[in-house]
């Protein structure tokens, strides 16, 4: 017990300056034992205070806790349960009774009579002890009054003590005076004990001597004992004097403590009503801004979002624990949400009111912009809204359903004053791309609005009408020479181009400016998100952008980028219908639009996406694009199946096939409106699929043909091909347009050689034998001596060639090439000019064998090169 009481004096007590004076192990009876300390403690600074502590060893660890303390004077009764008997329960009368067992009776009786010194002596017996043995608190009274009740704990001290140095000198002096002490211990036992009769013989005789000063001695005791009686009632009254004092004091000090105690109270309950007043209350210009505010008028918005906020701030006030449970606080918040609906209320219906007049405004102005190519601006009712924009931003965080009517409202009201003007807007730009009225009627496009009302079976026929017109064309051009892909000359394509794109250049910043609005008035952030189609805003014509809980709180959609998109496309969801219209009208006026129009809205996606990728107009764009790109491609096909349905007169000559001009029209074309354009592959694409069906197409009408060699139309057609293709420059068909110029060198080359054929066909037919001598082992200069190959057979066929029978076969082959060939290709000088090349050589080659196989005979032809090539400039100048 001494261990553990040094152990709690050490690690509990002495840490809050306290001083254990008893300790009892106990456990509260009547349940399982459970056991814990009950310690008697006092302060060690004045004033000083008295403690029963309860202490208790921890579940965690080796290590005590102090669990409960009562002050002594709260303690009523000490109940020991049985006076005589020994037992170990006994009870504490705090606020309540606390029953007790201890580990043994003497521990028990050693922690009450602590209690009752304790009591004695701070308390003045305050405490009644009941079954108390009187024995043990006559024990504990204390043997003199200044005996201190802690006095019994102090240890005693050990009966042993040691020598001081003068008795070990007096020792040491005796021993030497009498050195057989040790070999002789009785001789030295009997002379102390000589020497001690002799003292104790003078001490009395002393004694006796001094009896008067004894008697006078203790007269002077007597007279000493009863002035210390005298002063010990003196003490005794002081004492009481000053235990009256100390329980004056402690009174006090427990009232200042008291008085501590109230004035923190008082200074936290301060506070606390001090955060209350500050944050929960609403100034009364705030609160007649909500109930009254002008929300017309820009100083009366501004005094609404400031008392707005002001409210928002005191509703999402963090409140501390309690404070919800105040009626006072309760009752506010109630004022608060009945503001908040109110003014809730009065803004949702103000906004409503300015959609709907938003719309009449604006109505009156579509008649002005109807007769322009422009759309109405929505800037001046996008800025007046914004001043809203902070509004709808608090209205978004309070009343998300009422946020929510409005966002529907204002997309139901725009939707319709943009599908007004956008309809519009679009048929300005219809009948501007067909011109008058009659052109107007022409292509579906007929009353006072230009209203497109012609139903696709109509605009089908028109289909099949104008590709029935683009062949017959064809036909026409095969007599014609030339070719045109339709009835409009450049001017109409290029006013066509230019239409397109003012209707391109007014749909984009009038979609960006809603977006940016949309975005700044309903406070919706425009962050990365991934595109959707037209299907996700079917929910949108419900009505519900989100669904909610039952309590009002929104639902997040997948992101606010997401209810943009869908917003914008529930706006502007006539934008791509009228687009696609406009695209077939111009599909329809001319097959080649498609290349500008493919171009332009190439262009304007590539500019939207480098802008936001995922935004309506990108995304409309790109579906639009997706149109563009297919018309292109029939466009292609198109033009590859009138290749192929081409017929060729059988009563007239070739010359440049209608889709080879049609390539040549088509490819000057795109070149000059694919230049520096971002889908210059899809054009390169188009030109292999049509370079290919070009030249599948020649050799098939050149297999066909029946009034036109074979070689003269592949050679005139890959020669405007070859030469097409030179002057565009496109690098993609490089390889074809080598392959065309050596289709078109190998044609000219077999065209020649067939036409000109044998000029000197005896003279060819002799020399052919010559060879065949030869070839058969015989040495040319003994060809000679060959009876049908000798001189004169040589000299006979040549004399039948003169130089005026050669003009005149030169002539009329001239006329029969002239006959062939075309005009517009002038390719006769070249064919000539090859002709005579051929002629030369096969003269030359004649020449050369007379002078091998004939070598000294004399024998030459009756013209000679310069006479050919005579013939030949004059026939040529002649014709």
């Amino acid at each position: 017990m001494t261990a553990i009481k040094h152990a709690l004096q050490r690690d509990i007590f002495t840490p809050n300056d306290e001083r254990l004076l008893s300790i009892v192990n106990v456990c509260k009876a009547g349940k399982k034992k459970k056991n814990c300390f009950l310690c008697a403690t006092v302060t060690t600074e004045r004033p000083v205070q008295v403690k029963v502590v309860k202490v208790k060893k921890s579940d965690k660890g080796d290590f005590y806790k102090r669990q409960i303390a009562w002050a002594l004077r709260d303690l009523a009764v000490v109940d020991a349960k049985d006076a005589i008997k020994e037992n170990p329960e006994f009870d504490l009368h705090f606020e309540k009774i606390y029953k007790w067992v201890a580990s043994s009776t003497a521990e028990k009786n050693a922690f009450i009579s602590c209690i009752w010194k304790l009591n004695q002596r701070y308390l003045r017996k305050k405490i009644d002890f009941v079954n108390v043995s009187s024995q043990l608190l006559e024990e504990s009274v204390p043997s003199g009054e200044n005996q201190s009740v802690t006095g019994g704990d102090e240890e005693v001290v050990d009966e042993y003590q040691e020598l001081n140095a003068r008795e070990e000198q007096d020792i040491e002096i005796m021993m030497e005076g009498c050195e057989y002490a040790i070999s002789n211990a009785e001789a030295f036992a009997e002379k102390l004990s000589r020497e001690l009769q002799v003292l104790d013989g003078a001490n009395i005789q002393s004694i006796m001597a001094s009896e008067k000063q004894v008697n006078i001695l203790m007269k002077l005791l007597d007279e000493a004992l009863k002035e210390v009686d005298q002063i010990e009632l003196k003490l005794s009254s002081y004492e009481e004097m000053l235990q009256s004092v100390k329980e004056q004091m402690d009174q006090i000090s427990e009232s200042n403590h008291l008085i501590h105690l109230s004035n923190t109270n008082n200074v936290k309950l301060l506070s606390e009503i001090e955060f209350l007043v500050n944050h929960m209350d609403l100034a009364k210009g705030h609160i007649k801004a909500l109930q009254e505010g002008d929300l017309a008028s820009s100083r009366g918005i501004e005094a609404c979002t400031n008392a707005a906020d002001a409210l928002l701030q005191c509703m999402n006030v963090a409140l501390r624990p309690g404070h919800d449970m105040l009626l006072a606080v309760k009752q506010q918040q109630q004022r608060f949400s009945d503001l908040r609906e109110l003014f809730a209320r009065r803004l949702a219906s103000h906004l409503n009111n300015v959609f709907v007049q938003q719309g009449h405004d604006q109505s009156s102005t579509l008649a002005q912009h109807s007769i322009e190519l422009t759309l109405p601006n929505h800037h001046p009712f996008h800025r007046d809204l914004l001043r809203y924009a902070k509004l709808m931003e608090w209205l978004k965080s309070t009343d998300y359903g009422k946020y929510e009517g409005l966002t529907k409202n204002y997309m139901d009201y725009l939707s319709r004053l943009y599908e007004r003007e956008i309809k519009d807007f679009f048929e300005v730009a219809k009948i501007k791309m067909t011109g008058t009225t009659k052109e107007s009627k022409k292509f579906g496009l007929h009353g006072s609005s230009g209203k497109l009302t012609g139903s696709t079976s109509s605009l089908n026929k028109l289909s099949v009408q104008s590709s029935g017109n683009r062949r017959s064309q064809s036909s026409s051009l095969l007599d014609m020479g030339n070719m045109s892909a339709s009835d409009l000359d450049v001017a109409d394509r290029t006013k066509f181009d230019k239409i397109f794109e003012q209707v391109l250049s007014e749909l984009e910043p009038l979609c960006l400016a809603e977006q940016d609005f949309i975005s700044k008035f309903f406070k919706l952030q425009q962050h990365q998100s991934i595109p959707g189609t037209m299907a996700e805003a079917e929910d949108l014509d419900g009505g519900t952008l989100s669904r909610q809980h039952n309590c009002g709180t929104p639902l997040p959609v997948s992101s606010e980028k997401d209810m943009i998109r869908q917003m914008m496309i529930k706006i502007f969801r006539c934008i791509e219908p009228e687009l696609n219209n406009l695209i077939a009208l111009g599909d329809k006026i001319d097959s080649f639009n498609s290349l500008y129009m493919l171009v332009k809205m190439s262009h304007h996606v590539w500019t939207a996406q480098n802008v936001d990728p995922a935004s309506f107009l990108s995304t409309t764009l790109g579906n639009v694009l997706v149109t563009v790109k297919r018309n292109f491609d029939k466009c292609i096909s198109n033009q590859i199946r009138q290749m192929e349905e081409v017929k060729i007169s059988k009563k007239s000559k070739v010359g440049i096939l209608p889709f080879v001009a049609e390539f040549e029209e088509f490819a000057g074309l795109a070149e000059s409106i694919f230049k520096n354009a971002e889908r210059r592959g899809d054009l390169d694409k188009a030109y292999t699929k049509l370079i290919r069906g070009v030249f599948v197409n020649v050799e098939k009408v050149a297999n066909e043909s029946q009034k036109t060699p074979r070689d003269v139309v592949m050679m005139e057609n890959f020669h405007h091909i070859f030469a097409t293709l030179s002057r565009l420059k496109i690098s993609c068909l490089e390889a074809e347009k080598k392959d065309a110029k050596q289709k078109y060198t190998d044609h000219l080359q077999s065209y020649v050689i067939y036409s000109l054929g044998q000029p000197l066909e005896k003279l060819n037919h002799f020399f052919e034998g010559v060879e065949a001598r030869v070839a058969q082992g015989i040495r040319e200069e003994e060809v000679s001596y060959q009876l049908a190959f000798n001189k004169q057979e040589l000299r006979k066929v040549i004399k039948e060639y003169p130089g005026k029978e050669v003009k005149k076969g030169l002539d009329n082959l001239y006329k029969k090439v002239d006959k062939h060939l075309c005009e517009e290709e002038n390719l006769l000088q070249v064919v000539w000019h090859s002709m005579q090349d051929e002629f030369i050589r096969q003269y030359k080659h004649f020449e050369g064998l007379i002078a091998r196989c004939y070598p000294g005979s004399g024998v030459t032809m009756e013209f000679t090169i310069q006479d050919i090539l005579d013939y030949c400039s004059s026939i040529a100048q002649s014709h």
